[in-house]
């Protein structure tokens, strides 16, 4: 079943207290995280002087879409987003990305890891006094884990492909227990799930939180992400407007989980899975190795509701690296103004990290595929910022040397305005049960799960509504767990 399991263990939880209470912890519900106006004055009073990434446990409240967007101190606002001009984009619909540089880490993988520790923690099943948290990851997710460990008192290992960008590392050097790097880059997950094998069999102490089929992840997107897009529309959308759906990579399928909510809404819309050319998994059952950190590949998530996607696009990845370019280096910077593009937009550019560049792609194919206009709206997501991603932009300056207006005028008329529908498919059942049936190969042969349940997540209705129903269960339990702490 989806449901997570949340089983009190009453010695281990016990214990669990005794170290949230010995470290001044007190953990957020996921309430708070949708609406930071519940949290209490306390709390944000100490936040004035905490810095935005320090290593403070008042910083697990700041797992929200709705940060002030400032390094140190902030408050609470509006959901942090940013509507991209037809001047950029080349397409008349409205592009409106939410931006997540503004979480502790500069990414919002630190909300999924929270939403697959806390649940373990507060029911017991999670001892951060005897256990360490293994965080399996192509990058984001390993280093938010590593955060959330590292504010609730527990070890870690953070697991990530040695490929990954200098920045991962260097930054959890400092702030994992162990930080192992794996062979490959982006699409090389197998390599992780062997090495988390590899550690099961260890004899030691530890609890694996795997994105790819933690349901602790998806529900945290669905609940807090889903919320925030729904807010995010509320304050955009106007009298003639339609919402037409929103787009994400696949990756762990955490951020798509927030699709299943905003198709309750509204049942019209569509949720756009994106994943990178070079290795075109659920577009044609293909593999090969990418450049675009984030989104990592050649399997289907446990975690990814394969009946409820509507459409799937691949991005080549020479257009995201190009485009990163484009938007950070001067004379891109310059020759987008030129363009007609404002200042302004072009001065935030650099929010948009490798996979928030493929996420805006693939919004501008799917709002050409489905010839949208000027009122019609696409949502997606910036998961982490260029600041995550600074090395591979010299690395480039050097391999490729100056960056020129020529560059610029090349690299904005074949990726931005010249992007095209191909590399394309809108899923007709037989297609979404294909994409489904590739998880028996990598869950069921090799990672331990059932074939009765790869059955129950297509056939059984409630699948994936059970698991989204548990939010006030969880937010019960974490209440319980802080008035037993003593804290609040």
């Amino acid at each position: 079943m989806a449901k997570i399991d949340l089983t009190v263990i009453p010695e281990r939880r016990k214990r669990a207290v005794q170290r949230v209470r010995e470290r001044n912890i007190i953990i957020p519900t996921f309430a708070q995280m949708k609406d930071p106006n519940l949290i209490p004055d306390k709390i944000k009073n100490e936040l004035k002087s905490i810095g935005l990434w320090d290593l403070n446990p008042r910083n697990l409240f700041r797992i929200t879409w709705k940060n002030e967007p400032v390094e140190s101190g902030g408050g609470f606002g509006r959901v942090n987003y940013m509507e991209l001009p037809s001047s950029l984009t080349g397409v008349p619909a409205r592009i409106i990305v939410l931006v997540g540089k503004w979480f502790p880490t500069g990414a919002h993988k630190v909300g999924a890891a929270f939403g697959c520790l806390v649940p373990r923690l507060v029911t017991g099943q999670f001892d951060p006094t005897t256990q360490k948290a293994v965080w399996p990851s192509t990058g984001n997710y390993c280093r938010g884990g590593a955060y959330d460990s590292a504010l609730l008192a527990c070890e870690s290992i953070a697991i990530l492909p040695e490929g990954m960008s200098r920045e991962r590392f260097e930054w959890l050097s400092k702030i994992a227990g162990e930080v192992i790097a794996t062979p490959g880059s982006e699409s090389n997950v197998k390599e992780i799930f062997d090495k988390c094998w590899e550690l099961r069999r260890s004899g030691q102490d530890l609890m694996i939180f795997n994105q790819f089929d933690e349901f602790g992840n998806y529900l945290w997107h669905y609940e807090v992400t889903g919320h925030a897009m729904e807010e995010v529309l509320k304050e955009t959308m106007r009298p003639n407007d339609t919402y037409r759906g929103m787009v994400s990579a696949t990756g762990s399928a955490g951020t798509i989980a927030s699709g299943d909510y905003m198709k309750q809404l509204f049942p019209d819309s569509k949720i756009c899975a994106s994943e990178a050319l070079q290795c075109p998994t659920l577009l044609e059952n293909g593999f090969g190795a990418h450049r675009i950190e984030g989104i990592g590949d050649k399997h289907v998530p446990w975690i990814h509701n394969v009946k409820n996607t509507d459409l799937v696009v691949a991005i080549d990845d020479n257009a995201v690296v190009n485009l990163a370019r484009l938007f950070n280096e001067p004379a891109g910077r310059a020759y987008l103004v030129k363009k007609g593009v404002p200042e302004a937009v072009v001065e935030k550019l650099d929010l948009l990290g490798f996979s928030g560049i493929s996420n805006v792609l693939s919004a501008i194919k799917m709002a050409k595929y489905y010839e949208l206009g000027d009122k019609d709206i696409v949502l997606t997501v910036l998961t982490d910022s260029m600041q995550l991603y600074g090395s591979r932009l010299k690395e480039m300056h050097e391999e490729f040397g100056e960056y020129t207006e020529t560059d610029a005028a090349a690299h904005f008329a074949q990726y931005l305005h010249g992007q095209t529908t191909d590399h394309l498919l809108e899923l007709r059942y037989v297609d979404r049960r294909r994409v489904h049936n590739l998880k028996y190969f990598t869950w069921v042969e090799q990672q331990g799960k059932t074939y009765e349940e790869i059955l129950e997540q297509w056939y059984q209705p409630n699948y994936w509504t059970d698991v989204q129903k548990q939010v006030e269960e969880i937010d019960a339990l974490i209440e319980e767990f802080n008035r037993d702490v003593g804290l609040v």
